[in-house]
């Protein structure tokens, strides 16, 4: 758990530059555990590069993360990372999308963006989106570290697609995690080692914006029900301030109870 005067550190960095980096916020044998893991994932889902200018020529994702067993349900509610979520949003956000990135070799820089901008929203705005990035290996300019524009989460307008941007690397060890907030104008660097650059971006949103994987329908009801309480909100099993996401009034957690399957 985060001290109180540790989170409103944080805090003030995302208000002031647009991000924080929470040093060793999960241990080094966890990060190489998700690491492996993802590994194995991409040998038996056989994943490839999707091959296209936004999300890379060399670079392997695999999105849903949820879906592929209780190792990955540990990361939306880390305790050195959620606090941080909560207080650029609140308590009632959700998950937006959890997938892993893994830069190869000799990938290009991805194009600056920012992961609001296309929410329709004029900008500069309050935090609507805040997404993590988790390094599970080192994180080095060389190797494709995320690159950022600090303080353009207060600028009044997201940047041109394909642009050249002066940007830093976001350098941390593994075990680190980027949080920054949904405005700030970022991209994955250029790998210019020998060796993979492998994240894994935990993305949240306010819990009044659309979500960028759909939960409900990428998690089997059978899987939910397996969540700690706070995942399934997260997931948006739940009412956001008593309106917002509720079936005829009734909270879509009760779906989770076998006895109370049909309440429409």
């Amino acid at each position: 758990m985060l001290d109180s005067r540790i989170l409103a550190k944080h805090l003030k960095n995302i208000e002031c530059d647009g991000y924080t980096i929470v040093e060793n916020a999960i241990d080094k044998d966890f990060a190489d555990e998700l690491r492996n893991d993802l590994i194995r994932l991409e040998n038996d889902l056989e994943v490839s590069p999707a091959n296209n200018e936004f999300e890379g020529t060399k670079t392997k994702r695999i999105y849903n993360l949820l879906i592929h067993g209780p190792l990955y349900q540990k990361i939306p509610i880390i305790k050195t990372v959620l606090p941080i979520v909560d207080g650029v949003l609140d308590n009632g956000c959700l998950i937006s999308s959890l997938s892993s990135i893994n830069i190869l070799p000799g990938e290009s820089a991805q194009p600056i963006h920012a992961d609001d901008q296309l929410i329709p929203l004029a900008k500069p705005h309050m935090a609507v989106v805040c997404n993590s990035m988790w390094a599970l290996t080192d994180f080095t300019e060389e190797n494709g570290a995320t690159r950022i524009v600090p303080g353009s989460h207060l600028f009044d307008h997201s940047p041109d697609f394909g642009k050249d941007y002066d940007s830093q690397a976001a350098e941390m060890s593994k075990g680190s995690v980027l949080v920054y907030h949904g405005s700030l104008w970022h991209g994955g660097g250029a790998n210019r080692s020998q060796e993979s650059r492998v994240g894994v971006a935990m993305n949240y949103c306010a819990g009044f914006i659309r979500q960028q994987e759909n939960q409900q329908l990428g998690l089997p009801l059978d899987l939910v029900r397996q969540f700690p309480n706070r995942l399934r909100t997260l997931v948006g099993y739940g009412v956001y301030r008593g309106l917002i996401g509720h079936i005829n009034k009734t909270s879509p957690e009760n779906l989770l109870d076998d006895s109370k399957d049909k309440i429409f």
